[in-house]
């Protein structure tokens, strides 16, 4: 029991400082260092208040519980005997170690807009989904900011893979990390992605922050996480998208 409840405790505090790492690079670097530069326009010119930052920590934390007890289940109890989890490297080939990466991510950009989409419908909005938008105008911290059944939606990707696919555990780490990155430059209220981004052959089908800000602001659209062609190809994206992307980027000179 010691040695599980040590594990446990070994779990949170990876997811956590692995959150409080990256999003405190955002934040002190955007919201601090950088703050008022004009090579770095924020995307809605006011800044969030102090209670703002204050909640989305606070859901975040509860979300970094939730990711623990959603890892201990998968990969600590009875269950990890059921799933395609390998522990030796050399069970399958180093190729497939990094295609089952991308496969992780491609699968999590689906699931992701579909559940998404879904808890956007009135029926589940105000249980799920609302907590996340009370960031109308997020910062870093909103990255993990879910009610706690909203974050259980989120980690249960993990079960999903685990199921669906040969994956090791290092390559599920490296996958979260990809994650965590993403998710907060999702939430940064800068755009990092040059101009003339959103429209160009590549750019085009890749998520932005300002593309999930208008998400964030308007409620409505914009519904994917890495990708954008669910967007796309279902309808979902906003037709202002393009031209709030040059204008935020116009204004910053870059």
């Amino acid at each position: 029991m010691d040695i599980i409840g040590n594990s446990v405790a070994t779990l949170f505090l990876l997811i956590l400082l692995r959150y409080l790492i990256i999003a405190s690079i955002g934040f002190f670097s955007f919201y601090g260092i950088w703050k008022g530069q004009k090579r770095f326009r924020k995307i809605q010119i006011k800044f969030p208040e102090n209670k703002d930052y204050i909640r989305e920590l606070g859901y975040s934390i509860l979300t970094v519980i939730i990711f623990t007890a959603i890892g201990w289940l998968v990969f600590m109890t009875p269950l990890k005997d059921y799933t395609q989890v390998y522990w030796h490297l050399g069970d399958h080939s180093v190729g497939y170690f990094f295609l089952s990466i991308g496969l992780i991510l491609l699968i999590h950009d689906t699931y992701f807009y579909w559940t998404h989409r879904a808890m956007h419908h009135p029926l589940f909005f105000g249980i799920l989904h609302k907590v996340h938008h009370l960031s109308t105008n997020p910062s870093p911290w909103a990255a993990f900011a879910f009610h706690p059944l909203e974050a259980v939606v989120e980690a249960s990707i993990i079960v999903v893979v685990v199921f669906l696919l040969p994956v090791h555990p290092l390559a599920i780490a490296l996958f979260l990390l990809i994650m965590m990155i993403y998710n907060v430059y999702g939430h940064l209220g800068f755009e990092l992605y040059p101009k003339g981004f959103s429209t160009s052959k590549i750019g085009r089908w890749i998520n932005t922050s300002v593309n999930h800000n208008q998400h964030h602001q308007f409620f409505k659209g914009n519904y994917g996480l890495y990708f954008l062609w669910w967007d796309r190809w279902m309808g979902t994206i906003r037709e202002d998208y393009d031209q709030q992307f040059e204008k935020v980027k116009s204004a910053s000179g870059n």
